[in-house]
Order: C-alpha cells, then structure tokens, then sequence
C-alpha cells in the first residue's frame, strides 16, 4: 500500500471520529436504549461495538499483522460481546468517551506506523490472505456501515417521535 492511501485513509478513519461524536454527543437518554425493531441495535449497543472493534479487532489484527503476519490473530465474537459484556447496562455516555479514546490511541499508533511493512498479509484460515491495505481499508467501511446504521436509527427515532410527516425534507 502507498504512504498516500495509507495517510487518506487515516485521516478518514478521524473525520469518522468526528461524525460518530457529532451524532451520538449529547444524546437525549431516551435515545440510547431506543431500537425501532426488537432485532435491531439501540445507540448504546452501537457505540459499544465500536468500542471493542477498535480495541480488539482492527487495532489489535492490524498491529499483529504488521509486526508478524505468522501471528495467529486473537479470535473475537462481536455478535456475543452484546450480551456477554452487557451492553446494554453500560454507561453510554463513559461508553462514547472509551470509544473516542480508543480512537485516539488507534490514530496516534497507526501515524506512528510509518516504516513498517505495509505489504504483510496475514493467511487466515478460512478466508485466506488478509492484507495490511485490507484492515485499514475495512476499518474505515466499518465506520461507514456503523455511521450508516446510526443515521438510519436517528431518523427512525425522529419519524416515531413526531406527529407530522417528514416527506416535505424529501423521501428517506
């Protein structure tokens, strides 16, 4: 991967910073628990995800990666962190400022990252090669999914919460 990719797509992984803070600071507390279907994440559950990506999964693969691709990655569950890290009682506003100095840390180590090899790859086991360009790349599609999926929910609180119709802002 060249240093330019490389340093774009670090400053989007903060201007993604940015965006989840601005759509999650100061977030009515009637919202972090709100989901619009049974089956799908509140604000809370989100952040929290995001949270335990950064530390566990992007962060900890891409460093294991770049210091020796031979590494087996440490096996994670996000689908079963939810209910087995009790998501859902956690603080979401001490959850929100994890999550954004997570980010920070994960900013700080990956400018730091320089001279390493970018070109290693990790041979996963079931899906093969898994390069550095990959992670990073992923990490930042993660952000879009998620910064997505918050959008979605916002507008979906906005459109249970009120009386009026929302189609004079256009179709959603």
């Amino acid at each position: 991967m060249n240093a330019q990719h490389r340093i774009a797509l670090i400053a989007q992984l903060e201007r993604n910073k940015s965006v989840i803070h601005a759509l999650l600071v100061a977030l009515p507390p009637e919202e972090h628990h709100w989901r619009p279907a049974p089956e799908k994440w509140c604000a809370l559950e989100v952040i929290a995800h995001l949270r335990d990506e950064e530390q566990e999964d992007f962060r900890a693969r891409l460093r294991s990666t770049l210091a020796d691709p031979r590494t087996p990655w440490p096996p994670i569950d996000p689908t079963a962190w939810v209910n087995e890290r009790r998501y859902m009682e956690q603080d979401f506003d001490a959850t929100l400022i994890d999550f954004l100095s997570e980010r920070e840390q994960s900013l700080n180590w990956l400018r730091g990252q320089e001279h390493a090899d970018w070109d290693n790859a990790y041979i996963h086991p079931k899906v093969g090669p898994v390069s550095c360009e990959l992670l990073l790349t992923n990490w930042v599609a993660h952000d879009l999914h998620h910064i997505r999926q918050l959008i979605h929910l916002r507008y979906a609180y906005l459109k249970g919460h009120t009386t009026v119709p929302l189609d004079y802002a256009g179709t959603w």
